[in-house]
């Protein structure tokens, strides 16, 4: 699947900068592609829907983070196989202001999804994940932690 088969779209991150009440920070990912292929990747080997505890969610640096242009890769890949599910290219800067939207939000909640991923197709709902951990990686593939959502007593 083409990385331009996907669009992301986030939500309940502007309350950070603007010190409002704290909103579960959402993204929705919008596949237009062939959707049999996405619910493929969505499915274990049982024929069942992948549970969000079975996914994880990270975003690869292709560009130094200090840089004010960086971008990158997000993706959503399956924990037991390590098979991609999916993965879409992002401006660095509205990753990294959804990193630090969801762990203000779990500071302020103490929940444990920290954030929300709704993946659609052509407008439907296909799953929908409450998350509390976001990797994110430099260009060089080693880990942010300061930039990463990763919850307490987690060892990575």
């Amino acid at each position: 699947m083409r990385r331009d088969y996907f669009e992301l779209d986030v939500e309940h991150v502007d309350w950070v900068d603007e010190d409002g009440d704290p909103e579960k920070p959402n993204v929705t990912i919008e596949f237009t592609g062939a959707a049999a292929e996405l619910e493929d990747r969505l499915t274990d080997r049982d024929g069942d829907r992948l549970d969000a505890e079975e996914t994880d969610a990270t975003f690869r640096l292709t560009d130094d983070v200090d840089d004010p242009d960086a971008g990158g890769v997000v993706a959503v890949t399956n924990r037991i196989t390590g098979e991609f599910v999916l993965e879409l290219n992002q401006d660095a800067d509205d990753v990294l202001q959804f990193v630090r939207a969801a762990r203000r939000y779990g500071e302020a909640t103490g929940d444990d999804g920290q954030y929300r991923v709704e993946i659609r197709v052509d407008g439907e709902q296909l799953v929908v994940y409450e998350k509390s951990t976001f990797l994110v990686y430099s260009e060089d593939g080693d880990l942010l932690r300061s930039h990463s959502l990763i919850p307490s007593g987690i060892e990575l």
